[in-house]
């Protein structure tokens, strides 16, 4: 009964996704635009990451990469949760025999899927249309800091998602908890151009992490070389914190998010 569920789920929470116009613009075209301006624009000049020079371009995959995992594990999430809250979705679902476990799990893995076929497509235009080839150890190392990273920031946006009262409030939510870690992360400008309180500053939020670790991955050839430990671990560690967090704070109900 529960698989059957849970597939059930998964494609109705995959569909509404998918149909959604907003989530498509931000999860697919405003990705592939962000690539096509940066690594077409100011792809052609080289950067050191790890000791290793590397082109712009290479650089810039990988970053939005990472940016693209925050924007459907996190921020779609906080998004579509503060709406089914204030619409009554939550609670309907609350009352229906489905378990909340097999919601959750339904809803991890429609953002897990949905976030490998985002990144299929960037790599893929990334190889075509800029030639930035990944080797085999690096798309392993890519696979495994995707599902980590997922899983945290999916986390986060739960637990952050039981704090926001209203839908209006989301999206300013998402906004200022991202954009800032953007430019002092390594997503957008690399950080070995920023200075060291910057640095420091972006190493205590998991947004570098994921991008360092999505850095490494693209870089070194050697799966050992490319797969980022101590960023996984960070990552980790801020999933366990963030989903211990929203079991305690995460509401069905409308108008008890902030209580």
């Amino acid at each position: 009964m529960i698989p059957a569920l849970l597939i059930h789920q998964v494609r109705y929470d995959l569909l509404a996704s998918l149909r959604n116009p907003r989530a498509r613009f931000f999860t697919f075209f405003f990705p592939v635009l962000l690539l096509v301006v940066f690594a077409g624009l100011f792809g052609h000049g080289t950067t050191t990451f790890d000791g290793v020079r590397i082109s712009l371009a290479r650089f810039y995959v990988s970053g939005i990469l990472a940016m693209s995992i925050i924007t459907v594990a996190y921020g779609n999430i906080v998004i579509s949760i503060a709406s089914a809250r204030e619409t009554g979705v939550l609670k309907r679902r609350r009352a229906t025999p489905v378990p909340p476990a097999v919601l959750i799990a339904a809803q991890a893995i429609t953002t897990l899927l949905i976030v490998v076929l985002m990144a299929s497509i960037l790599l893929l235009i990334a190889r075509v249309g800029y030639d930035v080839s990944m080797p085999l150890s690096g798309l392993a190392a890519i696979a495994c800091t995707l599902v980590v990273g997922t899983l945290a920031f999916a986390c986060l946006g739960y637990a952050v998602a039981g704090k926001v009262g209203t839908l209006e409030a989301a999206l300013p939510v998402v906004q200022v908890t991202t954009l800032p870690l953007y430019f002092i992360s390594g997503i957008w400008i690399p950080s070995a151009q920023l200075g060291h309180t910057l640095q420091n500053i972006a190493a205590i939020f998991p947004v570098e992490h994921l991008a360092a670790a999505m850095h490494l991955a693209s870089v070194h050839g050697s799966l050992s070389a490319a797969l980022s430990a101590r960023d996984l671990l960070v990552l980790s560690a801020w999933a366990l914190a963030a989903a211990a967090f929203a079991a305690r704070r995460f509401s069905w109900l409308p108008g008890s998010a902030t209580a």
